[in-house]
């Protein structure tokens, strides 16, 4: 079994979510990621193992169809019989113009990759991920997308074997421009896909003003600041900070969640997590049912306290 990883990065880094598809790719068979961009190469010979770069200043421009090409040109000169995604706009937009290109079937939203009688079979929560749902594939080729933060990344042995490859463009490819690029991240810390630790704020706050003090605890714990989608859809925070079904999955080691009751929708983007404290004043609030530890109790008396604790150990 061949798989071929769809390296994404940022800033000269691969993210992390990529390297984890890349790690579960490897425990699976043989394995290579690719990875396309300009002057990209530092990021090639970082993440080890065979790695695929395509390094062409066509491709520094986040767009989908000059990596179509080089997928699909990678996929029918080396007999790849999957290509994995993690979760992106970027890798979504990706995943489906390379499923047209070849012919390919893809299944998204996966959370598992496991082989049984020689075959892929795709693991994918549903109904709120009350239910596991087995998907597989009728074509040659199998392409999977991948929930951000389903797999934790893993070092491989020895060096890094960069093979270079040729960059064949189509003309439609070249026809879409990068106008601008902006982020809606937030200000600082790592993203809360990417981070260890990760503090978030629900609608317990009370208002927009008293993120002050979850932006704070996690500045303390070094990690990044989340968001519920009722929070998000009051305009306290920004999208890009949401989690949840609808927002995005992630997996700290450390999720502290303040003023959140835990609905479910919530719940499907964040228990993959390492550690969950919830701290709610509310004691029969759903959270508690899922989390490590629970603290009963006014959030505006124990998130600044905590924080103090936190920062006078360090």
């Amino acid at each position: 079994m061949k798989l071929l990883v769809f390296l994404e990065h940022h800033e000269g880094a691969v993210t992390k979510a990529a390297l984890g598809v890349l790690a579960k790719a490897r425990a699976l068979g043989e394995a290579a990621g690719v990875v396309a961009g300009a002057d990209v190469r530092g990021a090639a010979e970082s993440v080890g193992g065979p790695v695929y770069l395509a390094d062409d200043e066509r491709l520094a421009a986040p767009l989908p169809g000059p990596r179509v090409d080089v997928l699909a040109k990678l996929v029918r000169d080396e007999g790849f019989d999957a290509v994995l995604f993690a979760q992106s706009v970027l890798a979504a937009d990706v995943a489906a113009g390379l499923a047209a290109r070849l012919g390919a079937g893809l299944n998204w939203d996966l959370a598992d990759l496991v082989e049984q009688d020689g075959a892929l079979v795709g693991k994918r929560p549903a109904l709120a991920d009350s239910v596991w749902v087995d998907a597989g594939w009728s074509s040659p080729v199998a392409l999977a997308l991948f929930r951000s933060g389903a797999f934790d990344p893993a070092a491989a042995e020895g060096g890094s074997e960069v093979r270079e490859v040729a960059v064949e463009l189509e003309p439609h490819s070249l026809l879409a421009e990068l106008v601008e690029a902006a982020s809606d991240e937030g200000e600082g810390g790592p993203s809360i896909e990417d981070a260890d630790v990760i503090v978030a704020g629900g609608r317990g706050l009370g208002s927009p003003d008293n993120f002050a003090l979850v932006e704070e605890l996690a500045s303390a714990l070094g990690g990044a600041v989340a968001a519920t989608r009722a929070v998000v859809d009051a305009g306290w925070y920004p999208y890009a900070t949401q989690v949840g079904q609808t927002g995005k999955t992630v997996s700290p080691k450390l999720y502290v969640a303040v003023g959140i009751s835990g609905a479910i929708q919530h719940k499907v983007g964040m228990q993959g997590s390492g550690l969950i404290v919830a701290i709610n004043k509310d004691p029969h609030a759903p959270i508690f049912e899922y989390a490590d530890l629970g603290v009963v109790g006014d959030l505006h008396e124990i998130v600044p306290r905590l924080t103090e604790l936190v920062r006078s150990r360090q």
